[in-house]
């Protein structure tokens, strides 16, 4: 007689015990069955399988099935598969695997707490395994894992409660973000995550700097193998597991031999703070602080009244613009000084960190030369290199031990702040004075000025929403809009609120609502901070107005009141191309039908832009990021801001104002201002081969062999060698002769498309007959430009970007 741990095991390892044990057996075969009260124990009796009961629940459970009575069975059934009934025969659960020996099919139960369903052969390989598909309990040799090329992901499933062990609502996984990172999710929404994994630990866990989680290994970054973390002790006399408890903590727990049970010892989650997103965007928790949450220095509370009570998920807004922010708005903050960074130190590392190799030394230069303010945080750690943060700062949690140093970017003005008690006393009594003094001239001022706010904002509606806006520059009058009134578009946005927000592109940040009709829509509003203005706004009404087509976007309606511009437009549940193209997990999604009908779908709508609609636009920003997917992934084109009108038989024209992104801009465009249909197909090209290859163009922007994606595809091509590019979710399950023709077929339109001169590309009426194998001799495509070194450009003004957003810049008027 000896000790064992004894765990009720079947989709899920639970409840573990110590217990005396006798001889028993630890397989389940054909022949040999368990009943209730009956058990199986691995072989060197580490594991116990057997039926229980919850204290508070009068259900009997195998795993986490629930019995009404004590007359369960589990077994093998005639199709081989592992399974349970109830005492009617009825089938209850089975492990529903394709069996094709079922007469010779085992379930063992290891000595490593892992039930294995195999067909007792010599290879050993398995059918099912407990470990596969599991509950709440991680235990020893047990993987947590990610398989992005299958799309398979092995994570933790929380109980219902302490007394009903069907599955709840926390989730714990591997998620290969930019950096792989372990999450906790709470009904599918981040709910906690550990921060990246630098090679030794995950830097965003207080914990894992001390040495009690010595023992886990973590595999990421290796394309070869899937993520993975799996843990196991050198120190046999230790019995631990962890466990994912029903309010969504990770808890350590250690037998307790003196007292006969699991004690419960370091949550991973201890504190309000480690949840994720706690105090909003630009809010900063700190739980040796009441209240925990307060903004970063330089912000504000976006919502004043929430803030007071509490509710800190609206988090916080710059009180003064960055310098970059005033540069691009005309420059109406010249002169106020430079930009500069606030060192926070033991910080978590905040959401979704975009990775560079540079080494430390250069990361604020790095940060600070992304003059279009997509930078606005960076950090250093050895294991991973230099991170980099755009957009709005999330989980931003200040540590008590570890972490990182945390710079967070801020106008001079906001820096120099509480230098000198002096100034900051003198500003406070002037500008005290200068209130006084001046108020009852502004109250007089407004007084007269609110006489004629609503007849201003009649005529502003008038000038720019209605059939007499007048004509463009080619003659072409815009047919009556339906006008939009601001109230009903707050309404719909729930004034414009942070959780409504899809995304932000140069023009501002789109959001979504319901109008009350229940009509969804997306909303486009004119940022303040935005580079992008009336020009912009009034082209993309006078174009997408006069354009319909079922690849392009619908413009529903617009609305201009005061200082407001807004777009009002169709709304696109799975948002744009990118989100799906770029992220690891989703992208799995696109298998080749998909891909190619999203390629077929963009390739008509650019035709119809160019020949077959009334009027001839060039589009001069197609990238992923302005391809929307509607409810069945079909794509339509959108943002036709850039876009210009082309009257009669006008082929080309020339600016000195370049917009549009760098990677997609073709070379006579970027370097010249010259642009035609053939800058669309350049674009379209570039968008062609990232859905092909899964890869963003820019993504090897650093690579000292190749500038870009489209030096990559030579080199492949030239190598006989395509299949290397081709995005491994495509490949897998093995592509069949008609998926590999269009393939292969793809890859030569995309390099034909991204060639150096514009007379060697096809038109777009062209590929789409290629896309149809209406043409079947295709020409040898010559070298794509910026395959060598970086674009340097003199003839033009402008300003380059290697991100995905618009470029914008102003000429004087």
């Amino acid at each position: 007689m000896g000790k064992t741990i004894s765990c009720s095991v079947l989709l899920a390892l639970v409840s573990c015990f110590l217990l005396q044990f006798g001889a028993a057996l630890d397989t389940i075969t054909p022949s040999k069955s368990i009943k209730d009260t009956e058990v199986i124990i691995s072989q060197n009796g580490v594991f116990r399988l057997g039926f229980f009961s919850l204290a508070n629940s009068s259900n009997r459970y195998v795993g986490i099935l629930p019995l009404k009575d004590s007359s369960g069975i589990l077994n093998i059934s005639d199709d081989g598969n592992l399974a349970v009934l109830n005492g009617k025969n009825e089938i209850l659960w089975s492990s529903n695997v394709n069996n094709t020996a079922p007469s010779t099919t085992t379930a063992q139960l290891r000595d490593s707490g892992n039930l294995v369903l195999s067909n007792g052969d010599d290879a050993g390989s398995s059918l099912w395994e407990s470990f596969e598909d599991p509950s709440n309990a991680f235990i020893e040799t047990m993987e947590i894992s990610t398989d992005v090329k299958k799309g398979r992901k092995v994570e933790l499933k929380s109980w219902k409660s302490i007394d009903d062990p069907s599955d709840g609502n926390f989730s714990l996984g591997i998620e290969p973000f930019n950096i792989t990172e372990l999450v906790i999710r709470n009904n599918n929404q981040l709910y906690f995550r550990s921060g990246p994994w630098n090679g030794n630990i995950f830097i965003g866990l207080i914990l894992m700097y001390t040495d009690y989680l010595d023992g886990f290994e973590v595999v990421a970054d290796n394309p070869q193998q899937p993520d993975s973390m799996t843990y196991e002790f050198s120190n046999e006399s230790m019995l631990i597991y962890y466990e994912l408890d029903s309010q969504g903590k990770f808890v350590e727990r250690e037998w307790d031999a003196g007292k006969g049970e699991w004690s419960k010892n370091y949550p991973v989650i201890q504190i309000d703070c480690d949840v994720y997103g706690k105090c909003g965007a630009f809010g900063i928790c700190d739980s040796t602080k009441e209240p925990i949450c307060s903004c970063l220095k330089g912000f504000k509370p976006r919502n004043i009244e929430e803030w007071s009570r509490g509710n800190w998920s609206s988090g916080c807004i710059r009180t003064t613009l960055l310098q970059c922010e005033r540069d691009n708005n005309n420059g109406s903050g010249a002169g106020q000084g430079d930009d500069g960074f606030l060192e926070m130190k033991m910080m978590k590392v905040l959401a979704f960190p975009a990775r560079s190799s540079i080494i430390n030394g250069d990361c604020k230069d790095q940060c600070m030369n992304m003059k279009n303010c997509s930078c606005v945080a960076y950090a250093y750690d050895s294991g991973i290199g230099c991170m980099v943060w755009s957009g709005d700062l999330i989980d931003v949690q200040k540590f008590s031990t570890g972490g990182v140093d945390l710079y967070i970017r801020l106008p001079s003005s906001e820096l120099d702040k509480g230098k000198s008690s002096k100034i900051i006393v003198i500003t406070t009594v002037t500008a005290g004075i200068v209130v006084i003094t001046i108020s009852a001239l502004f109250l007089w001022r407004r007084m007269a000025k609110h006489k004629g706010r609503n007849k201003k904002r009649k005529q502003i509606k008038h000038q720019f929403c209605s059939e007499n806006i007048g004509e463009n520059s080619i003659g072409v009058k815009l047919q009556q809009l339906p006008i939009i009134n601001f109230e009903e578009i707050a309404t719909a946005t729930n004034n414009f609120n942070h959780a409504k927000k899809l995304g932000q592109g140069g023009f501002g940040p789109v959001y979504r609502g319901t109008l009350d009709d229940g009509k969804e829509i997306a909303v486009k509003r004119l940022s303040k901070a935005s580079g992008q203005g009336l020009e912009e706004f009034m082209n993309e009404v006078v174009v997408i107005s006069k354009l319909q087509h079922r690849n392009l976007v619908r413009l529903l309606g617009c609305c201009v009141e005061g200082e407001e511009k807004i777009l009002v437009y169709e709304y696109m549940p799975n948002k744009s191309l990118d989100t799906f193209l770029f992220d690891p997990i989703k992208q799995n999604i696109l298998d080749w039908r998909k891909r190619f009908n999203i390629i077929e779908g963009i390739s008509r709508g650019l035709l119809y832009l160019h020949k077959d609609s009334r009027l001839k636009v060039i589009h001069r920003d197609l990238k992923a990021s302005n391809v929307l997917l509607d409810q069945e992934l079909n794509p339509k084109i959108a943002d036709f801001g850039m876009a210009r009108i082309f009257g009669g038989d006008e082929n080309q024209a020339n600016t000195k104002r370049v917009v549009g992104t760098y990677g997609y801009m073709s070379p006579e465009y970027a370097i010249q201002g010259q642009f035609s249909e053939k800058s669309d197909v350049f674009s379209f090209g570039v968008l062609l081969l990232e859905i092909v290859s899964g890869r963003k163009n820019t993504s090897l922007f650093n690579n000292q062999d190749y500038f870009s994606l489209l030096g990559y595809v030579w080199k492949l091509w030239n190598e006989g060698n395509i299949w290397s590019l081709v995005d491994k979710v495509v490949l897998e399950p093995k592509s069949n002769l008609k998926n590999e023709k269009e393939i292969r077929r793809c890859i030569h339109i995309g390099l034909l498309c991204v060639q150096e001169y514009a007379t060697d590309r096809p038109t777009m009426s062209t590929v789409v007959s290629m896309l149809n194998s209406e043409i079947s001799n295709f020409n040898t495509p010559k070298q794509p430009a910026f395959t060598q070194t970086p674009l340097i450009t003199h003839d033009v003004q402008n300003r380059a970007s290697v991100n995905g957003v618009t470029l914008t810049d102003f000429d004087g008027r």
